[in-house]
């Protein structure tokens, strides 16, 4: 792994600090579609169907969904501990932030960068919401 890091401004919505490798998405998202038992995204034709969200740093377009269907998703996702590590949004939309706070999921918006320019799926991403920042290193090529 490359140990170039980058650091990037951010604006805290869930205070936590997290770390993982990163999973992109430019789809919204609604975390009832996602299985609790492994953290799999099962919404068919999303862009990371299959591809499982838990304690992964998620960037993500936004959520989609009723408050009801998006706090039940992250409630069991949180109860088998399969929640991503945090989440990077790029446009914040009122039900998925009131869902990130009711199970206390780390949670950034307003990156200095475009996230989907400075992040790939892999990379190995800090979120520091405490202090309003965004570590990010690239995967090895």
């Amino acid at each position: 792994m490359s140990q170039d890091v980058k650091t990037y401004k951010c604006r805290k919505i869930v205070k936590g600090c997290a770390e993982g490798e990163a999973v992109v998405s430019r789809d919204a998202m609604c975390f009832y579609l996602t299985d609790p038992e492994t953290g799999e995204v099962i919404e068919r034709n999303h862009a990371i169907h299959g591809k499982s969200i838990a304690n992964k740093i998620l960037v993500l377009k936004s959520g989609k969904g009723s408050s009801v269907v998006q706090v039940d998703g992250f409630y069991q996702l949180w109860m088998k501990h399969n929640l991503p590590a945090a989440i990077i949004l790029v446009e914040t939309e009122p039900v998925i932030v009131s869902a990130a706070v009711m199970v206390e999921c780390t949670m950034v918006d307003r990156m200095e960068a475009d996230p989907y320019e400075v992040i790939e799926d892999g990379d190995h991403v800090e979120v520091d919401a405490e202090r309003g920042e965004v570590r990010v290193r690239k995967k090895a090529a």
